[in-house]
């Protein structure tokens, strides 16, 4: 049987304003309740403020990071030539791209954060499967990203200090003055994200093109050690077009789709506080597909120009700004690895665990311990392994990541444009009993889509460095299609799964399973008439 709801204050309304947004009815009081705090209501329109250029900055403060720059160098040092790792990258971009637009629309509407968004689909208490998956990547990614500025910090003091800090005793194959790095900069970010989202707002806006300015300064210096641009242009690939190249093509493309896939989940924890749809809609295709192209195209003549100058292409560039002996440029160069590295993370890494988190004890976990939570996660999944390697971490990060959350957004599309055609009830949402309560919260049916879906994506894939062998070693040629498989095969079950006639145990009276149900057995599916 259905679980029954606690007696709760009436739920206010809702009401819908010309442009189409809706809201809490003013005057109103907000959802109360074990299922609602203050850091998950719905925000009100006129804290909606965010325009096209804010979305825009936000995609070119996110985009212009070592992660992504590392991408496109990370392509270049498994054998692709330019031409190749920037068609891969750009065409990944166009493609997650979409799945990013049809989340990110119950933003602006709605005013609610992704875990909220994902109870209509999963269920009021389902909803926290997706949103810990999601917090969980996120940990890994923010680890990462942490790493990438720990070790900024860790060779612009070495060149600065001397010897004496590079070379100081090791632990656990490292520097101790590597480790301290790494902790320094894990506490800038903790003291950034607890001042609140206006304040990630503005930092999103002066970072943004500040990070580009520096990748333009790290291209010149480059094609001036490799004599031109011509040398940067010149590195053949070792794979040719042939079928090594395409062998490597998808799985790399999966890889470079996975590495957004993460904010084509949680973007409504940023679309929430947007003007408009158009402001949402124009901002992110102007900043995202653009933006990621072209600090491709930087990362890789950068690396084929390392490649001309060193004999080998330097895929990190910490590591290559280090070679410079020029300390102005140095100091340049590595403050802008770590205004990069701050963008990205905070934004993309600290906003949605923080909300996730919260989502699975709202009147326990605030959005700041929410983040707390993120970052001491962070450490325990030990980043530098993941990212000590290109192959491990393109192939089997990122693409175990692109599976599990292709998954998620195949559930979350195929619920909201297909079944419910964008329409919401802000109140059910955070409140047991109502038409997105499912039974005691859960909604099996998402649940088996995402694993279905989950498994057929990720089972037959190489989880090395992580562990030997593959899982389900017969999924195998599904394996360098995580993301697409993932995606359509969650999104047709879940579909499935929807329109059956609603099951219910022998004996319960109708109206006992999912949702209320016609004289047929049939559910009626929850979304407003």
């Amino acid at each position: 049987m259905t679980e029954t709801a606690p007696s709760e204050i009436p739920p206010p309304a809702q009401v819908t304003l010309p442009d189409g947004r809706v809201e809490l009815a003013p005057g109103s009081p907000p959802p109360s309740g074990p299922y609602a705090n203050e850091d998950l209501l719905p925000v009100p329109v006129g804290k909606r403020t965010w325009t096209t250029y804010n979305f825009s900055a936000l995609w070119v403060g996110m985009a212009h990071n070592t992660a992504s720059w590392t991408l496109a160098s990370g392509l270049i040092a498994v054998g692709m030539d330019w031409k190749q790792a920037v068609l891969t990258i750009a065409l990944a971009n166009v493609i997650v791209l979409v799945p990013m637009l049809l989340t990110g629309h119950a933003g602006p509407k709605y005013g609610i954060p992704f875990p909220v968004f994902a109870r209509a689909s999963f269920g009021i208490r389902g909803a926290n499967l997706p949103a810990v998956v999601r917090a969980l990547v996120a940990c890994g990614w923010f680890g990462i990203q942490t790493w990438i500025g720990g070790e900024a910090i860790y060779f612009l003091a070495g060149k600065l200090i001397g010897d004496g800090w590079t070379d100081a005793a090791t632990i656990g194959g490292y520097a101790w003055t590597m480790w301290l790095s790494f902790a320094i900069f894990w506490a800038i970010q903790v003291a950034i994200i607890y001042r609140g989202m206006e304040t990630i707002r503005r930092f999103e806006n002066w970072a943004a093109p500040f990070v580009l300015v520096g990748a333009f300064v790290m291209l010149w210096w480059m094609a001036d050690k490799a004599g031109g641009f011509g040398p940067l242009l010149d590195q053949p690939s070792k794979l040719g077009w042939g079928g090594d190249f395409w062998k490597l093509f998808w799985p790399s493309l999966m890889g470079m789709i996975g590495f957004w896939s993460t904010l084509s989940l949680n973007i409504p924890d940023f679309t929430r506080y947007g003007k408009s749809q158009k402001a949402q809609t124009r901002g992110q295709a102007l900043g995202l597909p653009t933006t990621m192209t072209l600090f491709a195209f930087l990362s890789v003549m950068v690396t084929s120009g390392s490649q001309a100058v060193y004999g080998e292409p330097i895929w990190d560039p910490v590591q290559l700004a280090a070679k410079t002996d020029n300390a102005v440029g140095l100091l340049f160069a590595l403050v802008t690895v770590l205004v990069a590295t701050l963008s990205v993370n905070i934004a993309a890494n600290l906003v949605s665990p923080a909300f996730d988190f919260s989502n699975v004890a709202p009147r326990r976990v605030t959005f700041r311990a929410g983040a707390l939570i993120t970052c001491v996660l962070a450490v325990l999944i030990f980043p530098w392994k993941l990212y000590s390697d290109p192959e491990g971490y393109i192939f089997t990060w990122l693409g175990l990541v692109g599976g599990l959350l292709g998954t998620v957004a195949g559930i979350l599309v195929a619920d909201y444009w297909i079944l419910r055609r964008a329409r919401l009830d802000l109140v059910d949402l955070y409140r047991a009993g109502g038409r997105y309560w499912y039974d005691a919260g859960w909604n099996w049916r998402a649940v088996a889509a995402l694993v279905a879906g989950g498994v057929l994506a990720v089972g037959g894939a190489d989880f090395h460095p992580l562990i030997d062998g593959r899982p389900v070693p017969f999924l195998e040629p599904l394996a360098d299609y995580g993301w697409a498989v993932g995606l359509g095969t969650s999104l047709v079950l879940y579909l499935a799964l929807m329109l059956l006639p609603a099951t219910r145990p022998p004996g319960a009276p109708r109206g006992s399973g999912p949702g209320p149900s016609r004289p047929s057995g049939r559910p009626v599916l929850p979304w407003p008439p």
